[in-house]
């Protein structure tokens, strides 16, 4: 059995430094320790320490996860990679993630169509699976996604135009040519859509 001998509050927050037989045992969150009704002098064992332990990073592990989801839409991963980065157990993060998942928090799915929307006029479909790999979206997600929102005469015409953007004032030479094809596929474009956009410039300049 252990004892409680002190209960302190932390700050203005609301979290408290929980001793037991004198030593501290941890930081814990006032409505776990309300939950319990934990007072200074009473006594348990040692189970029920470690249960407090498990119950209350899975409470401060969902909450600061919920707490990242409203600044700024996250994937599975990329919550995850948040979780890790504050210091939750990787069993406390996987039991928060579990529970946003069913809260619907945590759809990748959504975020990858809304990724797509977002970034469909400025990145290429092969930068943007690029982006998306990046942030855990699963290749067969993506792959759908990119499917059902982008076709190909809108990527061939999404290549034209940075490719229009790029030659703006710009002479028609070799030198330039490489430089475009080089701009062009750092962006994901292949050799194929930046080829018939040089050649349909290159004949149309006047329009640049």
């Amino acid at each position: 059995m252990k004892k409680i001998t002190e209960i302190e509050k932390i700050g203005k927050g609301a979290r408290y430094r929980l001793f037991l037989d004198g030593e501290l045992f941890g930081i814990f969150e006032a409505e776990i320790l309300a939950k319990h009704c934990l007072k200074s002098g009473e006594e348990y064992d040692d189970m029920f320490f470690d249960e407090l332990l498990i119950e209350n990073g899975d409470y401060a592990c969902f909450n600061r996860g919920l707490s990242g989801l409203e600044k700024s839409t996250k994937s599975e991963k990329m919550l995850q990679d948040y979780l890790k980065e504050k210091g939750y157990p990787i069993a406390c993060i996987n039991r928060a993630i579990e529970k946003l998942k069913s809260y619907g928090y945590i759809d990748d799915e959504a975020f990858c169509e809304n990724f797509i929307s977002c970034y469909a006029s400025s990145k290429s479909k092969r930068k943007l699976k690029y982006d998306l790999l990046n942030k855990g979206i699963d290749i067969n997600i993506i792959e759908k996604k990119l499917e059902e929102k982008l076709t190909s005469e809108e990527e061939e015409e999404k290549c034209l135009i940075f490719a229009k953007k790029y030659m703006k004032n710009r002479e028609f030479d070799l030198k330039t040519k490489q430089k475009l094809f080089n701009h062009l596929a750092g962006k994901g474009f292949d050799f194929g859509l930046i080829s018939s956009a040089w050649d349909k410039i290159k004949n149309n300049s006047e329009e640049i």
